[in-house]
C-alpha cells in the first residue's frame, strides 16, 4: 500500500466518507456493459442456484434452479445462462476495422506488415466481487469440456448444445481477468477499491454494499455507520436487509427461507409423479406455486446485488477516463478478437493445464503487463505519481538551468544538462537512468549527473544529462530540451516497458521444462474431479 493510500484511508477514518485516491477513471466501462451476479448453493462448491443478468439495469434477467442438487434441471439453467450471455458476448465479433500488423514471414523469416481485422469493440462483464470472478471461471472449465447428445449420443448426462461454447468463452475471459489492467471482466469491489480509499480492510471492501456506503453514504450518515448497516442490518423477518450475493448465500438465509421453500418444492414435484388423472392439474399446480416462491425468494438476494452493481458503474462514470486507457482496451480487443478467430476456425477448447511454454508466455505477458499499467497510471494520474515520487521513485520540479554540451564524437550529439530545483528525494545513484513523457507523447531518456542538498530546509537541485528524444540533427528538436522556469517530472521508471527474451516453440522446449511434445498417442485427459461438474 503505498503512503498516498495509507493517508487516504486515515483521511476517510476522520472524515466518515471514503477518499479518491485517483484522479481520473484506470479501466474501462463499456457503454452497454453485461452484469452478472451469480448465486452458488451452500455446501457445494460452484453448484449454480441462480443468476441475474443483462444489459439493462431495469430489466434484468432472472434464471434459478429449484432444486440444486437435480443435474437435469442445472442442465436448464446453464442452457438459459447461455441463451443470455452468448448473443452479448458473440455480438461484436463481426463490427471489425483493418489494422497494419507486422508478422514473421515464413519464406524469408522476416517482418512484414500485414493488414489483419480487429473487433471495434469488444463485450465486458461486471460481477460484484472477486468471488464472481473466480465462479466465472470455474463455469468455464466444468461447462468447456461437456459433450453435447451430437457430439457424444451415447454420454450419460449430455449438455445443451450451447453450454460447451459458453464455458469457452468464460475460461477466456477467466483468463483474461487475470491480466493486469484489462476490462473484458471486472470485479466491481475491486475497481472501486482502485479509485477510493475507505477507512475498512481490503477484507470488508469486498462487501459490495459496505464499500458503496462509504463512497456514497446516505444523507446526513456517516459512512461507518451506513456501511455497518450495509452489512449486519437485518430485517424483522432475520434476514439482511442487504444480501451480499457474493455468490455465498447467508446461512440464516438458507435455513429460515430457502430450505422450506425447496423441500415444499420436492414434495409438489413428487405429488406430480404420484398423482392420479383427476388429481394431475391441482399437483402441477402446486408445483408451478412452490416453483414460483423459490424464484421469488432467489429475486429477493440478487435484485439489491444486481442495484449496487449499476450504482458502481454511475459512480466510475463520474471519473474521466485516463489517456492510456484506451489502449489497455484495444488489447483486450485483439485478445477478444484472437479468441473470436479461433473459436470461428473450429479449434478445440482450451487445454486444463497449459504446456510449459505457453504456461511462461502466459507469465511473462502479465508480468510486464504489471508493469505497463504501474507505469501509465502514474503518468495518466498526478495522484498517483505523487504516490512514486514519495516512494522514491520520481521526482519533479521546476528548471532552473539549462547548459547545452555535446558529445565528443566525430559527429557531435547535443547532451544537454538540466538543473532541477526539487523538494522530492528519489533514490538516485550517478549513472542511473532517467524518463520523461514529452508532449508528443514520446518518452524521453537521460541519466543522472549530479546531486546538489541545498541550504536547511530549502529545495535541493538535481542535474540529469538529457541522452535522448531530441532528434537526429545537431540541434535539439523543438519542445524537447525544456527551458528554464519549465515544470518537468522525471521517473526511474520506464514509461513503455520492455518484455523478456522470446520463448521457443513448443517442439523446442529443452528437457529442463519438460520436453518437446511426445511422439506416439496424445496423453490421457486429467482425471475428472468434483470441481469439474457443477
Amino acid at each position: 500500500m503505498s503512503l498516498i493510500s495509507t493517508l487516504a484511508r486515515m483521511e476517510a477514518v476522520r472524515d466518515g466518507r471514503a477518499r479518491p485516491v485517483v484522479t481520473v477513471r484506470h479501466r474501462h466501462v463499456a457503454e452497454r456493459p453485461c452484469v452478472f451476479v451469480p448465486l452458488t448453493t451452500a455446501g457445494e462448491a460452484g453448484a449454480p442456484l441462480g443468476a441475474m443478468v443483462g444489459t439493462e439495469r431495469d430489466a434484468p434477467r432472472l434464471l434459478f434452479v429449484a432444486q440444486p442438487r437435480d443435474r437435469d434441471l442445472r442442465s436448464a439453467f446453464l442452457a438459459e445462462l447461455a441463451d443470455a450471455l452468448l448473443p452479448y458476448l458473440e455480438e461484436f465479433g463481426d463490427a471489425v476495422e483493418l489494422e497494419q500488423r507486422k508478422e514473421t514471414d515464413p519464406g524469408t523469416g522476416k517482418k512484414v506488415p500485414v493488414e489483419v481485422e480487429l473487433c471495434a469493440d469488444a463485450p465486458q462483464l461486471l460481477v460484484p466481487s472477486a468471488a464472481g470472478v473466480e465462479y466465472v471461471r470455474l463455469l468455464g472449465r466444468s461447462t468447456r469440456f461437456r459433450r453435447t447428445a451430437e457430439q457424444d449420443p451415447d454420454a450419460p448426462h449430455p449438455a445443451p448444445p450451447r453450454v460447451p461454447m459458453l464455458g469457452r468463452w468464460l475460461t477466456h475471459f477467466g483468463e483474461r481477468a487475470r491480466v493486469p489492467g484489462s476490462s473484458l471482466l471486472l470485479a466491481m469491489t475491486q475497481v472501486l477499491g482502485r479509485h477510493w480509499a475507505t477507512g475498512q480492510s481490503a477484507l470488508e471492501d469486498q462487501h459490495l454494499g459496505s464499500l458503496l456506503a462509504w463512497i456514497d453514504p446516505p444523507r446526513d450518515v456517516p459512512g461507518p455507520e451506513a456501511a455497518l448497516r450495509a452489512e449486519l442490518a437485518r430485517g424483522p423477518d432475520g434476514l439482511l436487509v442487504h444480501p451480499p450475493a457474493g455468490p455465498a448465500t447467508d446461512p440464516v438465509f438458507d435455513n429460515k427461507r430457502l430450505a422450506p421453500a425447496v423441500a415444499r418444492y420436492d414434495r409438489a414435484r413428487a405429488a406430480v409423479l404420484e398423482a392420479s388423472a383427476h388429481r394431475f392439474a391441482p399437483a402441477r399446480a402446486e408445483l408451478a406455486a412452490a416453483e414460483s416462491e423459490v424464484r421469488e425468494l432467489l429475486a429477493t438476494q440478487l435484485r439489491p446485488t444486481w442495484d449496487a452493481v449499476w450504482h458502481g458503474v454511475d459512480l466510475l462514470r463520474t471519473l474521466p477516463e485516463g489517456a492510456r486507457v484506451a489502449e489497455r482496451w484495444k488489447r483486450d480487443r485483439w485478445s477478444y478478437t484472437a479468441h473470436r478467430d479461433r473459436v470461428r476456425a473450429g479449434e478445440p477448447p482450451q487445454p486444463r493445464r497449459d504446456d510449459a511454454v505457453t504456461a511462461a508466455r502466459k507469465l511473462a505477458a502479465r508480468e510486464s503487463a504489471q508493469a505497463q499499467l504501474d507505469a501509465q497510471e502514474a503518468l495518466d494520474d498526478p495522484l498517483v505519481m505523487a504516490g512514486r515520487r514519495l516512494a522514491g521513485e520520481a521526482f519533479a520540479g521546476e528548471v532552473a538551468e539549462v547548459v547545452m554540451e555535446y558529445t565528443e564524437a566525430k559527429v557531435p550529439r547535443p547532451r544537454p544538462l538540466v538543473t532541477v530545483r526539487t523538494a522530492d528525494a528519489p533514490l538516485l545513484a550517478a549513472g542511473v537512468a532517467l524518463h520523461r513523457a514529452l508532449p508528443d507523447g514520446r518518452s524521453q531518456s537521460a541519466e543522472f549527473v549530479a546531486h546538489d542538498p541545498g541550504g536547511p530546509g530549502g529545495p535541493g537541485a538535481l542535474t540529469v544529462r538529457l541522452t535522448g528524444g531530441m532528434g537526429r540533427g545537431k540541434v535539439p528538436d523543438a519542445g524537447s530540451v525544456p527551458e528554464v522556469g519549465d515544470r518537468v517530472c522525471w521517473t526511474l521508471f520506464e514509461h513503455a516497458p520492455r518484455g523478456g527474451p522470446e520463448l521457443p516453440d513448443p517442439e523446442r522446449t529443452p528437457w529442463t521444462h519438460g520436453g518437446p511434445p511426445a511422439e506416439g498417442p496424445a496423453e490421457a485427459p486429467d482425471p475428472v474431479t468434483a470441481e469439474d461438474l457443477l
